[in-house]
């Protein structure tokens, strides 16, 4: 063979490697992922080493084994830990204790104290009145639960506690924890054995101090058993590989005589709304035999009705039933509070979740509590159908049959129906795939009928996403893109509006759970302006109603839509005027470049102008103000909030013009420049420029920048860009690049805009790899957090957020500036 020939084909085989190989390393795995409600991720390596959780961090069990001839391995999930209440906290039994708000005098905490002159009260001690059975309004709060116990058969005690703010807990007069801070749940502390032992029959006495000192109160407490399991037999199935990629998520394991491929796929495809919309994710299992001989081959499925629900103590009904060409098994809460919720760390418990297998598999389904499921499908426990009760387990059965060396597929679905999803503005919204009439049964169904066309439609974009990452920035610079893909998606929520358009509103998770951030849509824009720029403007359609109507009132752009999942104003307490403003201006002059013609900008530019007239006054040198950033505080003369103002303006001149008013383009564009020009000058520090105005010993990353570059807008010249990049590479640390020059923390995301300011793929390289180091060596297993220590890789806060979808910027770039 012709040796440059030999070069070419291997050099072909190698790119054609790297497109397929995708992503094998992530902080954590995405399971299922449709919206922040239906989300089911695996926090470890190895799929079979802990319990699938919820992105909140709860556990939302998925087990998965395989039966080889009598033989049975785990490949999915562990079981979760039974928990046996020893003494209820008020989420399971109402109880009564005595208390004061006055600091007692003695030994408040012991056993034998004459507590008969405190008040009697009821948990949950809040200032919540709402939600509070006894209320509690003051500083301080003394606590004291007096109980008998007749049964010391405890294996491992545990206190349940939920508390706000700092907390000191006593039992029969032992200090047994304490904790400044507060917490949004309950939390289970394991407990010393010597404590456990100090419990008596009889009387014995839960004594706690609780303090409030920072907004918000609250006090709950009990006890629980872990009990411990019991032998099973169970194995592992060796997991030998994990792959990921834009829409699935791959494992292969290996047991005695037999290989098994799992699959999890969430067809999120955003040139289709109505599959991208569909709550249906599927569970593929791919088995064949590895050692030249027939197998006897089943599978087993056990899904928990905590996807389902808020809390574990809330009680649940579940049915199965028969379509024309399904199997499913069905459950939800008994209460349906629906949007009765809202707030960051909370899960959703109104609507069903739906575990259906297609009739052609002959799949056996039953339902039984979630502590059984495994021992029934040991033949240990009846396949019965418990219909009502709380932490409940759906389980499905495929018998393959014999299995030889040629592989067999079969698979299930996981679906979840919210019925209604947001309010908006006092509306329930169904979810977008409602609003054609369609039934969860029917979405079901339609997803078994097109599984092999769907599966192929995701290989086909998995690919070519992956390719045009690649060429963009480069293999870790793609990776980056495939584990912000899923994850941007899955934090918001598809429908349409009561006015017919579009909305797609985003959740700030592990935040302060507001829906629609504008500070939050901005640096996810890149993924949705490349694949699908209607969704974008779901993002910005609801702001731009919400400030034209008569509740805002203000001249500039509001912040928010509320506390998901409830879009009904804003309620964040701070304005942000600048920042706010010139996100929706950049925007939407980025959806008129993407869509290719003028007619968003069109239909809302009377808004538009009047917060290009705000910026125009008030943008340059911007006052004592938040901005995106706002973890990091207030900042006068922030020069990177500057550059945004200054771009809005130029994106406003830009639009003006291809709306044919040349006028006002001009005015604009020559207020632009000259801001600008002055922006050099009060900005410059010599080798680079300045957080803040005239403070040469600050620098700060310039992300806004990107926009001047990816518009075309031609505001700042190159030598700008060229001189932060430089300088940004002399300040790296290991995980990253800081966001400025007050903390070591930084935001990945602002790294991704801020390198693709960079002329060259070197630079860019070597900015994007820490982030790489960061994500795939991050000792914080939880969704890719976004904000995170530049010298340990530590998450600071934030995780699950949409905001990675500006990851894509590089891709934007690419495809943009020519």
């Amino acid at each position: 063979m012709n040796k440059k020939l030999t070069i070419a084909l291997l050099l072909l085989a190698f790119a054609c490697n790297l497109v397929n190989a995708q992503v094998t390393k992530a902080p954590a795995y995405p399971l299922i992922t449709h919206n922040t409600y239906f989300s089911i991720w695996s926090m470890t390596d190895s799929l079979n080493a802990h319990p699938t959780r919820h992105w909140t961090g709860k556990d939302q069990s998925l087990i998965g084994m395989i039966k080889v001839d009598n033989t049975v391995y785990r490949f999915l999930g562990k079981d979760v830990p039974s928990y046996a209440t020893i003494l209820p906290a008020a989420d399971e039994q109402a109880y009564k204790c005595q208390y004061t708000e006055a600091e007692p005098t003695g030994n408040w905490q012991e056993v034998k104290y004459d507590d008969s002159k405190w008040q009697t009260g009821t948990a949950p001690f809040s200032d919540d009145k709402k939600q509070a059975k006894t209320v509690w309004a003051s500083k301080d709060i003394w606590v004291r639960r007096t109980f008998a116990l007749n049964d010391l058969k405890i294996d491992r005690l545990f206190l349940k506690l939920y508390h706000d703010d700092n907390v000191e807990v006593y039992l029969n007069g032992e200090k047994i924890y304490n904790k400044v801070g507060w917490v949004s749940d309950f939390k289970l502390i394991p407990l010393k054995e010597k404590i456990k032992n100090s419990l008596i029959k009889g009387k014995n006495v839960l004594a706690i101090h609780c303090a409030n000192t920072a907004g918000g109160a609250w006090l709950d407490a009990g006890l629980v058993n872990e009990v411990k399991a019991k032998p099973t037999g169970i194995l592992l199935a060796k997991q030998k590989d994990v792959t990921v990629n834009a829409t699935q998520t791959i494992y292969d394991f290996e047991c005695v005589g037999v290989d098994l491929k799992l699959t999890f796929t969430s067809p999120l495809l955003m040139n289709d709304l109505n599959l991208f919309s569909r709550p249906v994710s599927y569970i593929s299992y791919k088995v064949k035999s590895n050692d030249g001989k027939n197998h006897n081959v089943k599978v087993f499925l056990s899904a928990s009705t905590a996807i389902a629900v808020n809390t574990p103590t809330q009680t649940v009904t579940a049915q199965k039933y028969l379509t024309q060409s399904l199997s499913v098994l069905k459950a939800g809460t008994v209460a349906q509070p629906i949007l009765q919720k809202k707030g960051d760390d909370l899960r959703i418990d109104w609507g069903y979740m739906y575990v259906a297998a297609p009739a052609a598999a002959k799949a056996v389904q039953y339902i039984t509590t979630q502590g059984e499921s495994v021992n029934s499908f040991l033949g240990q426990g009846a396949n019965t159908l418990v219909k009502q009760g709380k932490q409940l387990a759906l389980n499905t059965v495929i018998d393959f049959g014999s299995i030889g060396a040629v592989a067999k597929e079969k698979f299930v679905e996981l679906g979840y129906d919210d019925i209604y999803s947001v309010q908006y503005f006092k509306q329930n919204l169904k979810p977008w795939w409602k609003t054609t009439g369609a039934t969860i049964d029917k979405e079901l169904t339609t997803a078994a009928a097109d599984y092999t066309s769907v599966i192929q439609k995701c290989d086909a974009f998995n690919k070519s996403m992956y390719s045009a990452a690649l060429k963009a920035g480069g293999k870790n610079y793609a990776d980056l893109c495939v584990l912000g893909y899923r994850q941007s998606i899955a934090a918001h929520q598809l429908l349409k509006s009561p006015q017919g358009t579009v909305l797609f509103l985003s959740k700030e998770n592990f935040s302060n759970g507001s829906i629609n951030t504008v500070d939050v849509t901005y640096p996810s824009a890149p993924l949705y302006l490349i694949y699908n720029p209607r969704l974008l403007e779901g993002m910005l359609n609801g702001i731009f109603f919400y400030c034209d109507g008569k509740n805002w009132g203000h001249d500039f752009a509001a912040h928010d839509l509320g506390t998901y999942p409830l879009a009904n104003g804003q309620t964040y307490g701070e304005n942000m005027p600048v920042e706010e403003s010139g996100n929706m201006i950049i925007l939407t002059a980025a959806i008129v470049k993407a869509e290719g013609n003028t007619a968003y900008a069109k239909k809302h530019w009377k808004t538009l102008s009047v917060w290009a007239n705000y910026l125009s006054e008030n943008g340059f040198d911007p006052g004592n103000q938040l901005c995106t950033d706002d973890f990091a505080g207030h900042l006068a003369r922030n020069a990177n909030l500057s550059v945004k103002a200054i771009v809005a303006l130029g994106a406003y001149a830009d639009m003006a013009d291809k709306l044919g008013q040349k006028a006002v383009a001009q005015k604009y564009k020559a207020i632009a420049l000259d801001m600008a020009n002055r922006w050099q000058k009060l900005a410059d520090a010599g080798d680079h420029y300045s957080l803040v105005f005239e403070k040469k010993d600050t620098w700060s990353q310039k992300y806004n920048l990107i926009w001047d570059k990816v518009l075309g807008l031609h505001l700042f010249p190159a030598q700008v860009y060229k001189k932060e990049i430089d300088y940004y590479l002399t300040k790296q640390n290991e995980f990253g690049l800081p966001l400025d020059s007050r903390k070591t923390y930084t935001k990945s995301d602002w790294i991704v805009w801020t390198a693709s300011l960079a002329d060259n793929q070197k630079d860019f390289k070597a900015l994007i790899d820490p982030v790489y180091k960061y994500a795939t060596e991050t000792p914080s297993r939880v969704p890719l957090s976004d904000w995170h220590e530049t010298k340990d890789g530590k998450m600071v806060g934030f995780q699950a957020r949409s905001v990675v979808g500006g990851y894509f910027m590089k891709m934007l770039e690419a495809n943009w500036v020519k």
